[in-house]
């Protein structure tokens, strides 16, 4: 996979959370993971396209909570936006989900589906849906397999992936075991921040190779200081695993400036290059 842009140009939008006031649209988090917000206050939607582009950034992982409807006059203006602004619009993230869930699988399985007809609206050529939020089990796992399977032949003009995220994919055995069973017809997006202990990178390593998108996460190693040291590794890691995607840059630290603290990635992320 070569590069479609410079990969220092591309964003996760949960990096802008605190600049996109908090939103968090009503319905949009069944599970109740976020809390809603509609108060208002941060960067309009419409106007999101735009400001990537003045910070920088050609290429945008768009969480589908941010989306204050999905009537589709709105997706319409949305996508022209992102169009007008020279931005591409890489994946749509659905950040909820459990279609393995014992009494309400199929239910968020139907969830998922409406989200997937929304991606296709907006254009995006690809959407993340989570795989599961329970335990794995050679039965969860199936079940998880069977049912993102379901949803990728529903939706054959979108690229879906699922993430090594959330219960379900807790190590890098379980999200191999569910790529064996998804048998190419679900792709996988690495996230670098998903797994913690003294073998994440070990782990990463192990599935990586795998991944047609990924999300570079960068936390604090103190308040206010970014983990330049995990940064750095976690890009060693993605290389070596021989990963040539997109790297989303993904703030996940306390500062409100998040824009600067991007731009500080930014940087970072091109010396690792060079």
């Amino acid at each position: 996979m070569a590069l479609a842009l410079d990969p220092t140009h591309a964003l996760h939008t949960w990096s802008l959370f605190r600049t996109m006031g908090r939103y968090v649209t009503p319905g949009s988090a069944p599970s109740g993971a976020l809390a809603e917000n509609t108060d208002g206050g941060g960067l309009p939607l419409l106007e999101l396209p735009g400001q990537l582009a003045a910070h920088g950034f050609a290429s945008a992982q768009l969480c589908h909570f941010y989306l204050p409807t999905t009537e589709a006059s709105y997706l319409a203006e949305l996508r022209a936006a992102f169009d007008a602004a020279g931005v591409d619009l890489e994946v749509l993230l659905v950040d909820d989900g459990d279609v393995v869930h014992p009494e309400h699988g199929r239910e968020q399985q139907r969830w998922l589906a409406s989200w997937l007809d929304v991606a296709e609206q907006l254009g995006t050529p690809r959407v993340r849906v989570p795989a599961g939020d329970q335990p794995p089990s050679e039965e969860t796992l199936a079940l998880g397999a069977a049912r993102l399977r379901e949803l990728a032949a529903e939706h054959p003009d979108l690229r879906v992936l699922t993430e090594n995220w959330r219960g379900l994919l807790v190590d890098a055995a379980a999200t191999r075991r569910l790529l064996d069973l998804l048998e190419g017809e679900v792709g996988l997006l690495v996230d670098t921040g998903n797994w913690d202990g003294e073998d994440k990178y070990r782990q990463i390593a192990a599935v990586a190779g795998q991944a047609e998108c990924s999300q570079v996460k960068a936390r604090e190693s103190a308040p206010g200081v970014l983990d330049e040291a995990d940064l750095e590794q976690s890009l060693e890691v993605l290389a070596e695993a021989g990963y040539a995607g997109r790297l989303s840059l993904v703030y996940a630290g306390s500062d409100d400036d998040e824009w600067g603290r991007l731009a500080q990635m930014q940087e970072i992320v091109r010396r690792a290059l060079d």
